[in-house]
């Protein structure tokens, strides 16, 4: 499952086959995911109890099944190799404040959460910049400003148990570096970034992306 933010509101939230339609993309086509829909895989998903791990096995097998893939692969999801407790920055803070923290902890991106830890956007250094060069003789009055007080980029996030493929998928198509991972209640709990991909495919026993 996918969402989209706008500036910190929800624009839309369901499928990777939805999020195609309504998001436009240049990528090539000839990268075929394996499956190709996760509709069904949702619904077994949300109509079980997370919690009862034989039922969730249940819906993965029957995922498998009706996807033609061998029952003895593994579906991994975005929560086995997402990362936690990531680096992340409140919209009270000041531009330079994120700033500051992106080069300290030499990291490309960081996600950035209101008060109630939801998530509102991710931002890295060339937004700053940008914002910055729209108006140069105010930089200083602009870097002291509240991320709250600017418009912030939209978003693309997924949810725990998506399926690493369909993550995979949409950071090749849609270009991105990183994915925030977040609850129905849009609190952020992680991200998945191309380098965590690229690390599954390597450690993980069989697994691979593509078919």
């Amino acid at each position: 499952m996918f969402a989209i933010y706008r500036n910190g509101s929800v624009g839309f939230r369901n499928t990777i086959d939805n999020l195609y339609e309504i998001k436009k993309t240049d990528a090539p086509d000839k990268v075929e995911m394996k499956p190709n829909d996760d509709t069904l895989f949702q619904e077994f998903l949300t109509s079980n109890d997370k919690k009862n791990s034989s039922k969730e096995k249940e819906a993965i097998n029957a995922y498998k099944k009706i996807a033609h893939i061998d029952t003895s692969e593994q579906v991994y999801h975005v929560k086995d190799i997402m990362t936690k407790n990531c680096i992340c920055i409140k919209t009270t803070n000041t531009l330079i404040e994120a700033y500051d923290r992106l080069k300290d902890y030499q990291i490309s991106q960081i996600p950035v959460i209101d008060e109630n830890q939801r998530i509102m956007s991710l931002i890295n250094k060339r937004f700053i910049l940008n914002l910055i060069i729209e108006d140069i003789d105010n930089a200083r009055t602009i870097l002291d400003k509240k991320i709250e007080e600017v418009y912030l980029p939209e978003l693309i996030t997924t949810d725990p148990i998506t399926d690493i493929r369909r993550v995979a998928k949409v950071i090749v198509d849609f270009k991105l570096s990183a994915i925030p991972v977040v609850t129905q209640k849009d609190i952020l709990i992680g991200i998945v970034s191309k380098t965590d991909i690229l690390k599954a495919v390597a450690k993980l026993p069989n697994f691979q992306l593509w078919s």
